[in-house]
């Protein structure tokens, strides 16, 4: 990273997307597999994961946005990251102890709003952290990172569930240890950005705090529809994130829906986290080389061909390692460049309102990923059918993000 001319704050930002990613990752690879160990017989693990990250999905929806105007309040931002990160610390450690199929589920769906509801906060601190000039290479060097960075506590973590006989636990004490492990992590790598990154960009607070917090957020709204360049970008950001956050969130279970062996999906998806964390960086300077935009086409259209090989081929293990690796290439600068180019487009001192609206279009977007594959796959009984419907949300992302103005 020192290659990079990195300054202290964009440094510490970066690492938490370091800390975070180790739940992400976990919650990816081994939590679903865990899951099916305590559901009852006869549970579709594809549906209970795709309801319950639906639920998730749809609560940090309706919460971002009023938080997200909250905190661009003076010294809010960090607040607010404090308090998700906290909680949701605790609910990942807790994790490790229900015997309950559902309570587990519960708690996951807990962790994962405090998860999601902080990257919220973190995307916006981007334009705190750095200058607009290098959004794009500070973004794409967050998700590289948190990429590479995520697999250290996870390959810890899947030494102690694979070696557990070794060491004289089983399977449940082995989770436990690896819930902990990651939680450690995440608290780790929190504390850099708490300490170096200051809030540059803020509002004022209003006299009327709530009413006219909600009267912010419908001005808001207004000026994302009335600006064209931003109106398509959101609309087609909807329709494509929803297909990349659904394969990111339900990969595991759609491969264990498959019959593929759990083993071979975990060590497949820890092969993603290295292909993405070159990736990432040169797909960032290929957006700041040949166009933000441009790149972003090229992401939309190589997950739709993605998920149409998700749907028709796959079927084996081999098939699922080449998959992943092709997730890899394009999933890290697909984000990466969509959080940066969101940056440019939006007034500094009003981030995290315009991230909380960023983060809803993201969000019921991931609704309704999930819900789709999750409802489809419960009326056919065939969870490729559910995985197919999602080829039509990457065509309209491209349309829309063809449509966005060059620019000028």
């Amino acid at each position: 990273m020192a290659g990079t001319k990195m300054t202290k704050s964009e440094r510490s930002w970066i690492m938490y997307d370091v800390g975070n990613s180790s739940f992400v990752l976990l919650a990816t690879a081994l939590v679903p597999i865990y899951f099916s160990t305590l559901a009852p017989e006869g549970t579709s693990v594809v549906v209970a994961w795709g309801y319950a990250e639906t639920v998730a999905s749809l609560v940090i929806a309706l919460l971002m946005p009023i938080l997200g105007s909250l905190a661009d309040l003076a010294g809010m931002k960090k607040k607010f990251v404090l308090g998700t990160v906290a909680t949701g610390v605790v609910a990942c450690v807790c994790l490790g102890f229900p015997t309950n199929a559902w309570v587990f589920l519960v708690l996951y769906v807990i962790s994962s709003i405090m998860l999601n509801s902080s990257m919220v906060f973190y995307d916006a601190l981007l334009v705190d952290a750095t200058t607009e000039d290098r959004y794009d290479e500070v973004s794409s060097h967050g998700y590289a990172w948190g990429y590479i960075g995520s697999c250290v506590p996870f390959i810890v973590c899947l030494a102690v569930v694979l070696g557990r006989d070794a060491i004289g636990i089983d399977f449940t004490v082995a989770m436990r240890l690896a819930f902990i492990i990651t939680a450690l992590w995440w608290v780790a790598f929190t504390i850099p950005m708490l300490r170096n990154v200051s809030q540059t960009h803020f509002k004022q607070r209003p006299a009327r705090l709530i009413v006219d917090s909600f009267k912010g957020l419908g001005k808001t709204l207004t000026n994302i529809f009335k600006d064209k360049k931003l109106r398509y970008f959101m609309l087609a950001f909807f329709f494509y994130i929803d297909g990349v956050h659904t394969i990111i969130k339900m990969s595991t279970s759609y491969g264990t829906d498959l019959g593929i062996d759990s083993t071979q999906l975990v060590i497949a998806l820890l092969v993603t986290q290295f292909v993405a964390f070159p990736s990432a960086i040169v797909y960032g300077k290929l957006g700041h080389k040949v166009g933000t935009k441009k790149m972003l086409l090229v992401g939309i259209a190589a997950y739709m061909c993605i998920t149409l090989f998700a749907a028709f081929f796959l079927k084996t293990a081999l098939e699922f390692w080449i998959l992943a690796i092709c997730v890899g290439l394009f999933q890290g600068g697909i984000q990466a460049l969509s959080r940066s180019e969101f940056g440019k487009l939006v007034p500094k001192e009003n981030a995290n309102e315009y991230f909380g609206f960023f983060d809803i279009f993201g969000k019921y977007a991931a609704v309704m990923g999930t819900f789709l594959v999750g409802f489809i796959t419960q009326i056919t009984g065939v969870s490729s059918l559910g995985v197919l419907g999602l080829a039509i949300l990457f065509v309209l992302g491209f349309i829309f993000m063809w449509k966005v103005p060059d620019a000028s």
